[in-house]
């Protein structure tokens, strides 16, 4: 089969300006033009390089954060201060593509000005959507920058239409990222009952925790994740390297103990080991990636507007070899979707930078009930 190429709508009129427009894309294959719509193609970049790499590699979009506890991944070392954001905003606009900032914790008691301020940055800087969580910074972004695209993040926990719906109504809510919880069904039941654009995570660590609703890393850290913007804060994370093992700990709180050469997970409680009944076992949930490759003519199918990789905590490598496999495989679904196979390749790539080296469909297929 030819090359499939994309033909990115730029924007004519907006608050950044630039970026290319969302949910607009149509693909030519051999010449025919198609009437699939194939989702966007967001993807992670926890620094410039990884950017700079998910626009190289096809993506529509990047999502980026700043330096700070505003976004759901603040760790230090990573993410954007002026400058380098500045320099991903327009390499990405002069490419066509779309850059969204996220925004996308709850504001601590006594200091929301400085989630407000990162709204003002997110417009400075021309970005073409903000990611956001709480009300209060919808409200805010909605009354100051009506023109500037507002995403309600999965830390807003939309699991239903209604809700969806309302911040619509509420704050002009033009999209909303779903949590990981629901099934392929439950996604289609929300997208058949609202206007607003549904995005869907496509690939990356996997929470079983209905996001900005968990806390449990906070018993060990004394740091809420949803408004720390970290599951784990590097500060209180202590790998112990010995003879036979790997001991990890959370606060000084063993939470897994690894062989060597032996896959390790992320250092969270949800994702450690522990004695229970005489037996170790992963308790909550085991190191593993989600991955919807084989689901994506169905994904397609249902008109899921966006489709989201995990993992601005991730290497640039991540980056390339996540976005180039989700590239392609979008397009050959979107082409042919009664025909689609996975591609092995894709597979291989995809495996080798999975948590735990294995993935699932979570909680999109449930072949239980």
């Amino acid at each position: 089969m030819t090359a499939l190429l994309s033909d990115f709508n730029k924007k004519t009129a907006s608050a950044a300006g630039g970026g290319r427009a969302f949910f607009t894309t149509i693909q030519h294959v051999q010449g025919t033009q198609m009437t699939n719509r194939i989702p966007e193609l967001v993807c992670p970049s926890g620094n410039l390089p990884a950017l700079k790499t998910a626009v190289d590699n096809g993506a529509d979009t990047v999502y980026m954060g700043l330096k700070d506890a505003t976004n759901a991944r603040n760790f230090p070392g990573l993410n954007f201060d002026m400058n380098s954001a500045r320099a991903g905003v327009e390499y990405a606009h002069a490419r066509g593509r779309s850059v969204l900032m996220a925004i996308n914790t709850f504001a601590q008691a006594g200091q929301v000005e400085r989630w407000y301020a990162a709204v003002d940055t997110a417009a400075q800087l021309g970005a073409d959507a903000v990611i956001v969580a709480d009300p209060a910074v919808m409200a805010y972004a909605a009354k100051r920058y009506p023109d500037l695209r507002l995403h309600m993040s999965v830390q807003g926990s939309a699991t239903n239409y209604e809700a969806v719906n309302l911040m619509k109504d509420l704050f002009n809510v033009r999209r909303a990222v779903l949590p990981r919880v629901l099934t392929i069904d439950q996604v289609k039941h929300v997208i058949d009952h609202t206007d607003v654009e549904i995005e869907v995570f496509g690939f990356g660590s996997l929470c079983v925790m209905v996001e900005g609703r968990c806390i449990l890393s906070s018993y060990a850290t004394g740091e809420s994740p949803n408004m720390q913007g970290v599951c784990s804060p590097a500060k209180a994370v202590r790998w112990e390297q010995l003879p036979d093992r790997m001991d990890v700990r959370l606060n000084h709180i063993l939470i897994d103990r690894y062989k060597p050469n032996e896959p390790a997970g992320y250092p969270t409680l949800c994702k450690g080991r522990f004695e229970v009944n005489d037996e170790t076992y992963y308790a909550l949930e085991e190191p593993t990636s989600l991955n919807i490759l084989e689901m994506l003519p169905e994904i397609i199918k249902i008109g899921v507007a966006a489709v989201k990789i995990e993992g601005r905590q991730r290497s640039p490598m991540y980056t390339a070899q996540v976005t180039k496999s989700l590239r392609q495989a979008l397009d050959a679904a979107a082409a042919d979707p009664s025909h689609f196979r996975v591609n092995p390749a894709w597979s291989k790539a995809l495996d080798k930078v999975s948590e735990g080296h294995q993935t699932t469909l979570g909680a999109y297929s449930r072949p239980w009930k």
